[in-house]
């Protein structure tokens, strides 16, 4: 019997501590509770290097919790090695997306990455994720939204 090939996602977003270590936590979350943990991998990692090591923002580790996810993951940034790693790198916005295509080492690594705007399927037409960061507590809630609406499709994909 072959053995079946665990699904690799790498959720990727400016400095990896508000959307990306957020979709990281929901996906893990939808996964478990499917009862397919043994099937995917999935971590997060940010384009910049500002915030490596830390725990994610404690705005969108406080928002999260009142949904039910532990977001606990410490902040990383991309590594060239992460485009052969992962089967999918899914990004947030278009800057994510120009940045990280750019850092692809050829065509095959940069077809790997995508919107995770591409798997919502509520709030269709949404083109990004836009970063909480900077706003209040209801921007950190409309990312969670779109995040968990995005990682219910990508569920439905596999």
């Amino acid at each position: 019997m072959e053995k079946k090939k665990k699904h690799s996602l790498l959720f990727i977003c400016l400095g990896n501590i508000c959307r990306s270590p957020a979709a990281e936590g929901v996906m893990k979350a939808k996964v478990h509770a499917a009862g397919l943990d043994a099937d995917y991998y999935i971590d997060s990692a940010g384009i910049g290097d500002w915030h490596v090591g830390q725990l994610p923002d404690s705005r969108m580790r406080e928002r999260a919790s009142l949904r039910g996810y532990r977001l606990n993951s410490r902040a990383r940034q991309i590594r060239v090695e992460d485009f052969a790693d992962f089967d999918m790198l899914l990004v947030m916005d278009r800057e994510n997306y120009r940045i990280v295509t750019s850092k692809a080492p050829n065509d095959e690594a940069r077809k790997k990455v995508c919107m995770l705007t591409d798997y919502l399927s509520i709030h269709k037409g949404t083109d990004v994720v836009p970063d909480p960061y900077y706003g209040d507590l209801s921007d950190f809630d409309y990312a969670l939204d779109l995040i968990e609406d995005a990682c219910e499709g990508l569920l439905e994909m596999y």
